[in-house]
């Protein structure tokens, strides 16, 4: 049975045999900390199997991201069009992680969560300091790009990937077989990833376990009008507004939007890292969906900078709770203030680690709130941000294929079809014939060498 089903069928009973698992881990008290289940297989066996799955897709980010864009602008081959895909991208992006927190804010408001509770709590929070939007701006031109690459600076690796395309561009004609040779090096890198989303069960399974026995439900009781009202201004956020979007922006079917769309959210949940899910997102956008690899390769890793819907929600719904359990009342110039520091902050605050956490001590700090509030909401905000990374990947797709839609760049039958993208998988074997034909090559240039001693 196991064999004969497909992938998305796999990750959804790994996903759900992972929490279950580890919910009784948790609630059973077996997975308490210290004891011989947390340390040898919740932090040891699936600590170890999941970090492993994890490191292999940051694996692939940069020269991905890199390879991918550059033979996006060459296939452009248009600077014009470059600039226009980015306009509409950075516009898309912005208007709807505005959306996104002015939805938090109405429906926190309206709820009124927080108001009348008293909550203690141990948890202390200390604001690491978020680097100035000009400093962000300056560093988008890396001074040392190997450097960039290695820190994983999404910015500046856009930055220096768009300038090579550019210059190759400028080339012309004798750089044909260096754009043919890295088109082959991005099929070689989709293919890896190919194969580590076959092994996306076993990983997101591990993950889950782990994430669910440290967890548990415990303090979901106690703030469950916050994570209520979070959660569903989530739902609300990419079910409904990112949906009418999408549809009057592009026309495309919802239904198979967000078919196609879930084995990319079970990864964006399991692994809460928009970065480690960008060579999952890309290849199901270009596979999947039909996108030009021309508009995938650039607005894909751009989202996952500075496109932060989910965690755009999440301030607006933590301010309206901290404020009213503080009774600190907030008038219509507070919540504009969110409004545009949250969209600010998505962009100054693009790939520091803690992301979410430091956008909100900037809004606390700008409306007045106090800081130490945030240490209220930390027991629940790891699961919260499992849920805010499946619609921030959801929301780049989204707009990804807006944009391709809107420029043509887009292959309507590709994405009509629901087997589109699932045939390509590995299943543990390499075709003999290719493995043949290689090693004639290899072998007939190793006979014509200088160094042939037979």
């Amino acid at each position: 049975m196991w064999k004969n089903m497909g992938l998305t069928g796999k990750i959804l009973v790994a996903m759900a045999l992972g929490i279950a698992l580890g919910l009784f881990f948790n609630l059973s008290g077996l997975g308490a900390e210290g004891s011989f289940v947390d340390t040898y297989i919740v932090q040891g066996l699936f600590g170890i199997i999941g970090k492993l799955f994890v490191n292999s897709l940051k694996m692939l980010v940069v020269p991905l991201v890199l390879i991918s864009l550059i033979c996006g602008v060459c296939g452009i081959g248009d600077i014009r069009l470059l600039g226009r895909v980015g306009g509409k991208t950075f516009a898309i992006y912005m208007m709807t992680t505005a959306l996104a927190i002015a939805t938090a804010i109405g429906l926190g408001s309206l709820f009124g969560i927080g108001t009348g509770m008293t909550i203690s709590s141990d948890a202390n929070f200390e604001a690491k300091e978020a680097p100035p939007l000009a400093e962000v701006f300056a560093n988008i031109i890396p001074s040392n790009p190997i450097s960039a690459m290695a820190n994983g600076d999404m910015l500046s690796i856009i930055f220096f990937a768009i300038l090579i395309g550019i210059s190759i561009l400028m080339v012309g004609k004798p750089a044909k077989g260096l754009v043919q040779s890295l088109e082959l090096i991005n099929e070689v890198i989709l293919k890896m990833v190919t194969i580590i989303m076959n092994l996306a069960p076993y990983g997101v399974f591990a993950l889950l376990v782990k994430a669910m026995s440290e967890l548990g439900l415990g303090l979901i009781g106690q703030l469950l009008g916050y994570v209520a009202v979070l959660v569903g201004s989530l739902a609300f956020h990419y079910f409904i507004t990112m949906m009418i979007v999408l549809k009057v922006f592009s026309g495309l079917s919802i239904k198979t939007f967000l078919a196609k769309m879930r084995e990319v959210q079970i990864f964006a949940f399991s692994t809460s890292s928009s970065n480690a899910t960008i060579p999952v997102t890309l290849r199901t956008v270009t596979k999947r969906m039909g996108v030009n690899n021309s508009v995938a390769s650039f607005t894909v890793p751009f989202g996952a900078t500075i496109n932060m819907d989910g965690t755009a929600i999440m301030q607006g719904t933590a301010t309206i709770f901290i404020a009213n359990i503080y009774g600190i009342d907030l008038g219509i110039t507070q919540y504009l203030t969110v409004i545009l520091m949250s969209v600010l902050a998505s962009i100054g605050t693009a790939g520091v680690p803690g992301v979410g956490l430091i956008m909100l001590s900037m809004v606390f700090a700008q409306v007045g709130l106090p800081i130490e509030g945030i240490g209220l909401i930390l027991g629940v905000d790891r699961l919260l941000d499992m849920l805010r990374t499946a619609v921030n990947v959801g929301g780049d797709a989204a707009v990804t294929t807006i944009v391709a839609k809107s420029e043509g760049k887009m292959d309507l039958a590709v994405f009509g079809d629901p087997n589109a993208g699932t045939k390509d998988v590995f299943d543990g074997h390499i075709d003999p014939e290719n493995e043949k034909e290689f090693s004639t090559v290899l072998n007939d240039g190793k006979m014509g060498s200088d160094y042939d001693v037979r």
